[in-house]
This record gives C-alpha cells, structure tokens and sequence, in this order.
C-alpha cells in the first residue's frame, strides 16, 4: 500500500550545516549551534505516492523556533527542502521571545529552514515580553511571521498594546527583536486601507505626594 500508518511516536531530525540559516536566504546567521529540524509526533501517516503526511499532537522546534499543535498535514515531504505544513488545532508558535497562539497556521519551509508562518484565527494573537518589563499583546485575523526579518505583520482588525500605548488599523508591522513598532511597508496584494493608524496614549500615574512628617511632641 501506498499509505503507511504507524502509532509509535515519531521523532524525526534533520541535521544542517552549521552555517545554515533560520529564515529565508539573506537573513542573519542561525542562533545555535546546530540549527537541525526535530519533529515529534504521534501518531502519523505518509503517502509515500504523494509524498504528504499527517501528524497528529506535533512538536517541530529549530534552533529559538518551536511550533506545537493538535495536527498538522505536510505537503512536499518531510525533507523540508520546499514543504508546506498546514496545522490545527491549539496553534502555539514561540521565536525570539514573542509568542503566536490561532486556530490555524500555514508554515513554509525552504532549504530546510522554517521560512514564515500565516496564522489565522477569530482572532490570532501574539504576545511578547519586553526588556523595560512592560508586555506588548496584539492580535489580528492574519499574522504573518516572517523568520528572515524577525517581524510580524497585523492585517485586518490589527491591534497591539504596549506599556501606555495602544495602536489599532487595517495593518501594521511589530519588530520583535527591536521590541517596537515597524515603518510600514505594502505586503503586494495586500488590502492595506488608506495606511493610517490609531494611537492611544494613557496618561501616566501622578507621582505620589510627599507625606508630610508629624509634628513632634516636645
């Protein structure tokens, strides 16, 4: 049969060289040491005709990057050299101290490196730790994680809170390595409104007053 079915836990890694790279061509070099692909799962199924396969409670982590979900269906093989995994299901994706939580995500991979991540959900959400202390969250019905940039991009009903500031519009780019707002840039095709967007600034707490020292008795 073409089909293979197993209920073992698979655990399957693919070593890269050294000086391969988290992202798409050009980006900044892996943050470890040896950046390789481990995908966990149980149970699965492969369409070695196809060459797709269907994994069930998967666990796929490279280098800072780990993506776990209830099910993920991959197109394109397990090599990684040009899939496209689709999963469901309790979406979590962690890089570089931000964190994406949906109901659904589209992951690329290219030369055997996670390239990007679609998620979408009613909303899809992101939160990340700042150095000052202060957490940025966000969501959208579309974020678009982009591993080469270290950006992720807010389309439709974006919205993103940080320290006292709250910014709402059709679409907006967060850096999560500097930790702040991006410049705008177009993503082709998309419906990027008339570009503004909307910034609420709460006021800060008063400083407290000085209490003033009690008489002393003499």
């Amino acid at each position: 049969m073409a089909t293979s079915r197993t209920n073992s836990r698979l655990a399957l890694l693919i070593a890269l060289p050294a000086s391969g790279l988290l992202g798409v061509a050009g980006a900044a070099p892996a943050t470890c040491a040896n950046p390789e692909i481990v995908v966990e799962a149980k149970p699965f199924e492969m369409d070695t005709r196809t060459n797709n396969a269907l994994l069930r409670e998967v666990v796929i982590t490279q280098c800072a990057v780990r993506i776990k979900a209830d099910e993920a269906r991959i197109t394109g093989g397990l090599d990684f050299d040009n899939s496209r995994m689709t999963i469901s299901g309790n979406v979590a994706i962690t890089a570089e101290g931000g964190s994406l939580r949906s109901d659904k995500a589209i992951v690329s991979f290219r030369n055997k490196l996670i390239a990007a991540a679609t998620i979408t959900g009613a909303p899809a959400e992101f939160e990340q730790r700042r150095d000052d202390g202060t957490t940025a969250r966000g969501h959208a019905n579309t974020i678009d994680y982009d591993t080469a940039n270290g950006t992720v991009r807010f389309a439709t009903d974006a919205w993103i809170s940080y320290g006292r500031t709250e910014i709402s519009g059709k679409q907006f780019v967060w850096n999560i390595r500097t930790q702040s707002l991006q410049p705008q840039t177009a993503k082709p095709g998309a419906d990027a409104g008339d570009g503004r967007v909307r910034f609420v600034i709460q006021p800060g707490k008063p400083p407290a007053l000085p209490t003033p020292d009690k008489e002393k008795k003499p």
